[in-house]
C-alpha cells in the first residue's frame, strides 16, 4: 500500500518541490505544468456561509446540532464535486457565539472514518478539545462544550483525527466559530452584513473535476477559492465593510493586497482586535492564522473591480495570484468608523520559565521523510512538557530547516509574540496570537499563561500535512 509518507518521499526523491524553498517564492509569471482547470477567474459569486441558528436555548446556553458527512458541492461551474463537511455546506456554516454564554455542539459523525472536532483558538477543557486521539467513531455521535469564559476572537472548527485531519481539512472540513463579546460590540466597526467571514484554501482538480489528494502537494494545488468558489468576485456598496479572512489551507501561505496598492486597516488577529489599528498595504497569512480587516470602498467610485491579489508562491500569477475581485456597484449609509483605541491588553507579567522548542522536517530526499518536534515524533502517550498551572512562560521556536517553512500553534491558550528573528515583532502580530509563522532557519520567542485549564494539550506545526506526519507534542498542565 502507498502510504501518505512515501507519497511525500517519492515526490522529494524525484526533485519534487514539495519540501523546498517553494513557500517562500513569489508567484511565477508562466503556466506551470500542474496547471489547475482552465477557468476564468470572476465569474461566480462569493457566499457568504451561513449562520447556524440554535435548536435550544434553554437555561442560558446555545445548543446546535452539526453533522460530518460525505456530499456534493458546485466548485466548478457545471460540475458536482464530492466534499467532506459540517452540515453539507462548503465551507461549513459559522457559528455566532456570545461571551459568557456556553455552546453545546452535538456533533454526529457520518463517515466511514473517524474525526475529532478541534475548536481552533478556544478556551476549553481537555475533553471537549478534540484531541487527535479521542475521536468520534463512525455512525456515533458526542457533544462539546465550551463555556466561551474568554475574550472575543475570530475562532474556527477543523478536524483533528490524526493522519487523517490533513485530507478531511483540504476536503472541506472546517467553519468559523465567530466569539463576541460586549468590548467587540461597543466599537462602531462595520456589523450586520457588512461583517463578512472570508475563508481561503487551494484545491486541485483531476480531470473529472474531483478534489485530488496528495500529501504535501501544495505547489499544485493551483485553484484559489474564497467561501468555496474559484476567484469568486464580491458586490459591495461604497463604504466601510469588515472582513475576517482564515487562511484554512494545508499548507499555503498568502501575502494579500489590493490590485491599486490601496490602505487595508488590520483591525484584529487570531486573539481580537489589535489594541491600535494596523494600516498597511500587505497581510501576511500561513495556515490557521486569522486577520480582521477593514477596507473603506467609499474612495472608489461606483463600476470599480477591485482585485484581492496573492504575491505568495509556489504557482502561476494567472491562479494563485488572484484570489477575489470586490465590484463597487452601489452607495450605502456608513454610521461605521474605525476607532484609533480597540482595546487594551492587560500588561504582560513576568515569566518564570524559558522553553526552547525545535520544528524539522527531513529535507534530503529520503524516500521516507520524517516530521519532528524537538527531533521526536509525535507520541500520544508522551509528555513532552509539563506545564504548571497559573505559570507564564516563554517558549522561543526555531524552524531548524534550510528550506521547509513551517508555524507554530499552541491549543489552550492566546500567546503574545515577544521577538521575531531577535528583533521586535511589527504591529501586524502586536495582538494576541495562536499560530504564528516561522520561516526557515527563523526563530520566533512567544509568552503565554496557563491559567484557565488543566489537562492535556497539543502544540504543532498548523501546516496540516506536516502535523500529519508527526510534526506534533504535548503539553500537560498540572
Amino acid at each position: 500500500m502507498l502510504t501518505r509518507r512515501r507519497l511525500l518521499g517519492a515526490a522529494l526523491a524525484t526533485g519534487g518541490t514539495a519540501l523546498t524553498g517553494a513557500a517562500l517564492t513569489p508567484v511565477l509569471t508562466a503556466t506551470s505544468a500542474s496547471a489547475a482547470p482552465a477557468l476564468q477567474p470572476f465569474q461566480a459569486a462569493m457566499p457568504v456561509p451561513a449562520t447556524l441558528q440554535p435548536v435550544s436555548t434553554f437555561n442560558g446556553t446555545d445548543t446546535y446540532e452539526m453533522y460530518v458527512g460525505r456530499t456534493s458541492a458546485q466548485i466548478l461551474p457545471g460540475v458536482s464535486t464530492e466534499v467532506i463537511t459540517f452540515n453539507g455546506s462548503f465551507p461549513g456554516p459559522t457559528v455566532r457565539a456570545r461571551r459568557g454564554r456556553p455552546v453545546v455542539i452535538r456533533q454526529k459523525n457520518r463517515l466511514d472514518m473517524p474525526v475529532a472536532i478541534h475548536l481552533h483558538g478556544g478556551h476549553v477543557t481537555p475533553e471537549n478539545d478534540g484531541d487527535p486521539m479521542d475521536t468520534i467513531a463512525p455512525g456515533s455521535a458526542r457533544f462539546y462544550r465550551y463555556e466561551n469564559d474568554q475574550a472575543h476572537a475570530p475562532l474556527w472548527f477543523h478536524d483533528h483525527a490524526h493522519h487523517m485531519e490533513s485530507e478531511h481539512v483540504y476536503r472541506g472540513l472546517s467553519a468559523f466559530y465567530l466569539l463576541g463579546d460586549d468590548e467587540e460590540r461597543a466599537l462602531p466597526l462595520p456589523s450586520g452584513q457588512y461583517d463578512v467571514p472570508i475563508a481561503l484554501r487551494d484545491a486541485r482538480f483531476d480531470d473529472a473535476g474531483q478534489l485530488l489528494y496528495v500529501m504535501d502537494d501544495f505547489q499544485n494545488r493551483n485553484t484559489i477559492l474564497a467561501n468555496g468558489k474559484p476567484w469568486p468576485y464580491f458586490q459591495v456598496a461604497a463604504r466601510k465593510y469588515r472582513f475576517r479572512i482564515l487562511n484554512s489551507t494545508n499548507i499555503r501561505f498568502f501575502t494579500l493586497r489590493l490590485s491599486d496598492g490601496g490602505e487595508i486597516i488590520q483591525v484584529g488577529s487570531d486573539g481580537g482586535l489589535l489594541e491600535t489599528p494596523h494600516r498597511t498595504g500587505t497581510l501576511s497569512l500561513s495556515p490557521g492564522e486569522r486577520v480582521d480587516v477593514v477596507i473603506d470602498f467609499s474612495r472608489y467610485p461606483l463600476g470599480t473591480q477591485l482585485v484581492l491579489e496573492n504575491t505568495e508562491g509556489p504557482g502561476p500569477a494567472e491562479q494563485v495570484g488572484k484570489v477575489l475581485r470586490f465590484d463597487v456597484t452601489r452607495t450605502a449609509s456608513d454610521p461605521s468608523s474605525v476607532p484609533a483605541r480597540l482595546r487594551t491588553l492587560p500588561p504582560l507579567p513576568p515569566a518564570t520559565v524559558h522553553r526552547q522548542i525545535s520544528m524539522r522536517m527531513d529535507e534530503d530526499g529520503r524516500a521516507n521523510p520524517g516530521a519532528y518536534m524537538n527531533d521526536q515524533v509525535y507520541d500520544a502517550a508522551r509528555i513532552d512538557q509539563t506545564i504548571a498551572w497559573g505559570s507564564t512562560e516563554i517558549w522561543t521556536v526555531t524552524n531548524t530547516n534550510r528550506f521547509v517553512p513551517h508555524n507554530f500553534h499552541m491549543h489552550l491558550v492566546q500567546f503574545r509574540v515577544l521577538e521575531r528573528g531577535g528583533g521586535p515583532v511589527g504591529p501586524a502580530e502586536a495582538g494576541l496570537k495562536d499560530t504564528v509563522r516561522v520561516m526557515p532557519g527563523e526563530t520566533v520567542k512567544v509568552q503565554a499563561t496557563f491559567d484557565s485549564h488543566r489537562g492535556k494539550y497539543l502544540y504543532h506545526c498548523h501546516l496540516f500535512d506536516h502535523a500529519a506526519m508527526g510534526m506534533m507534542a504535548q503539553m500537560e498542565i498540572k
